[in-house]
């Protein structure tokens, strides 16, 4: 399958899945090399930069598909650790979304998970 098939393939199933409002997404795990990134084979890390423009067009739909109250930040850390650091990881969610509001990045970064996975946490 051509790639440009493939990522059209790919985000009709997301808008399919985000239709089921049961379902919540994770965005993360992609620094695994599994996904075709390069960045292990250079000689220097890939930078917050490098990560959030090689990742926004993923993430960005997911948000879309799924809105911030339904899709949640995550890492895949340690096994994302053979590509970069968390904190450059977490350095290119804050990148990507800096265009939205301070209740969806609150969404994103904490609130969603604190719903979903019932957290009670301490005021």
């Amino acid at each position: 399958m051509r790639l440009r098939n493939a990522r059209s393939w790919w985000r009709a199933s997301i808008s399919d899945v985000a239709k089921c409002e049961n379902v919540v997404v994770k965005l993360g795990g992609l620094a695994m090399c599994l996904l075709g990134y390069d960045f292990h084979l250079r000689e220097r890390p890939p930078t917050s930069e490098e990560l959030a423009a090689a990742w926004r067009p993923y993430v960005e739909t997911c948000i879309e598909a799924f809105g911030p109250k339904r899709a949640m930040f995550e890492s895949n850390f340690p096994p994302d650790k053979g590509q970069c650091s968390y904190q450059v990881i977490f350095n290119a969610f804050k990148r990507i979304a800096s265009p939205l509001s301070e209740a969806e990045k609150t969404a994103l970064f904490s609130q969603t998970a604190t719903d979903v996975y019932r957290l009670q946490l301490p005021s």
